[in-house]
């Protein structure tokens, strides 16, 4: 998962594309990139880490330009270094740099087109690099000295033709403005809006509505499926639908876990949804446990919060924070190596033995993924002093990868891959354990926009809906994300970091 920004503004944009991406951090703590646009030339910083650490001032003081595109980046495949940093830039046709958040199904197919076709090379391992280089393909394809917004959208139908999977994409031309558009299923989301300045309006996208909220824009709307929207550097607006036959399918998985319950995403708030599916799920334990002896429900904190206190309303029961969360320390799933990722999980959080001393507590986390996280965690909260714990996930058991652009482990790595429930409880050491139902996972986001009729469900299924996604490229994946695959490529490295400053 990225987050990714874009502005046209009538000032300076490199502080508030820099306080955009401070609110997207939840979506990557790997990488962070800023690029901006000035006098006909582009201005670059980019590195391995935090926003914060990223950029100092000497860095924003060179970002100059009243027009520029940002993201935050945690590796969904490639090596885990700052040559896989965006935005990405190629000097032809015009100048342009891209930025996405997402991944491409195609890969191997479209890096073969470029190198036979147009004697392109492609220099990571990073799918963004050639998402970017197949829009410039298409950009030079048209054969213009002069490019206008047709021109631009025309480019885009072809990238939307070629490249299968899913993606939310930012692209800064040089001398013309911004572009932003969404895969034909609407898998990763993006958003833009306005906000009215005394020297004009100015226009930013985004992956989440909670960026521009802050920001201070008025928000807009989602961009559709399919579709392209272009801001000139005039600070002009033009949409245009890029693909015949678009199916709105967002990833329901960004609303269990990675996008912030403040954010809205295709009409549905993260929020409200949450609180449903903590609705559903005490249902459920009602239906299922009717006779429970739950003294207490406990969230794990921070994602799970909102779900954890509508289940303990409904079931009746204290809700309690049991749980301190360090939060310097990034999420657990997406970290590259099991001996890591345990160690982080007890440096992250810090039991409140009062909240546990001879209870019976219930735990609420999100989803389990490796079940690293859950299992340490049970076993603090019985050296804490409880007496029985249980355990509920508000998301089904995840048994599948997701292709689309969240770096879920290799499939041998999930925890409920090939497991019951049973088996899940007794691996975890939970004395019980519930998931959700995947139907009520659908009601819960669905009643906040019913004009959807379906989202991507693969991870929690196995039904990828783009209809391309077969066992070679399962397999292909699988060799990607376990851990040695990890490792090993970490050890090859790459380049140190590319800054690009007065690149015309």
């Amino acid at each position: 998962m990225c987050g990714i920004i874009g502005i046209v503004g009538k000032s300076a944009v490199n502080q508030t594309i820099f306080d955009g991406l401070t609110v997207l951090q939840h979506r990557g703590q790997d990488a962070a990139g800023i690029v901006t646009c000035d006098n006909q030339r582009f201005y670059l910083r980019k590195n391995n880490g935090l926003v914060r650490d990223v950029f100092h001032t000497r860095h924003m003081l060179n970002l100059k330009g009243n027009m520029g595109i940002g993201h935050v980046r945690y590796p969904t495949a490639g090596c885990d270094t700052s040559a896989e940093a965006q935005p990405f830039y190629v000097n032809s046709p015009y100048g342009i740099s891209l930025a996405h958040n997402g991944n491409l199904t195609n890969i191997d197919e479209l890096k073969e087109d470029l190198y036979q076709e147009d004697f392109r090379h492609i220099n990571t391992d990073s799918d963004s690099e050639i998402l970017l280089n197949i829009f410039a393909r298409e950009l030079q394809k048209i054969g213009k000295l002069h490019l206008d917004q047709e021109d631009i959208f025309t480019a885009v139908k072809e990238v939307q033709r070629r490249c299968r999977g899913g993606y939310a994409v930012v692209a800064m031309i040089m001398g013309y403005g911004i572009v932003g558009f969404r895969d034909s299923y609407g898998i990763r989301p993006i958003v833009f809006g306005k906000r009215t300045t005394p020297q004009g309006t100015e226009y930013a996208i985004a992956s989440e509505s909670a960026a521009l909220n802050i920001l201070g824009y008025e928000i807009m709307r989602d961009i559709e499926p399919g579709e392209a929207i272009f801001i000139n550097t005039a600070g002009q607006l033009y949409s245009r639908q890029c693909t015949k036959k678009p199916v709105t399918s967002p990833c329901i998985f960004e609303i269990v876990y990675m996008a912030r319950p403040d954010s809205i995403i295709d009409g549905i708030s993260v929020y409200k949804a949450r609180m449903r599916m903590g609705k559903y799920l005490a249902k459920k334990i009602l239906k299922t446990y009717p006779d429970h002896d739950i003294d207490v429900v406990i969230p794990i904190p921070d994602t799970s919060r909102t779900a954890s206190l509508q289940l303990a309303n409904v079931l009746g029961v204290k809700y309690r924070e049991g749980f301190v969360k360090n939060r310097y320390i990034p999420r657990t799933f997406i970290m590259p190596g099991q001996s890591q990722r345990k160690k982080s999980v007890r440096q992250k959080l810090n039991a409140i033995d009062l909240e546990f001393s001879g209870k019976n507590v219930l735990l609420v986390d999100d989803s389990i993924v490796r079940g690293t996280t859950c299992k340490q965690i049970i076993q603090m909260a019985r050296e804490a002093g409880a007496k029985k714990v249980y355990f509920a996930s508000a998301a089904p058991p995840v048994r599948y990868p997701n292709v689309y652009g969240i770096d879920m482990p290799s499939v041998n790595e999930l925890l409920a891959h090939n497991r019951t429930t049973e088996e899940i409880a007794q691996k975890i050491g939970a004395d019980w354990l519930i998931y959700q139902n995947l139907d009520d996972l659908v009601a819960a986001a669905r009643k906040g926009n019913k004009s959807i009729k379906q989202f991507d469900t693969s991870c929690f299924d196995g039904h990828y809906v783009t209809g391309d996604v077969n066992e070679q490229y399962l397999a292909f994946i699988e060799s990607l994300r376990n851990d040695d695959a990890r490792s090993e490529r970490n050890k090859k490295g790459h380049a140190e970091v590319i800054e690009l400053h007065n690149v015309g």
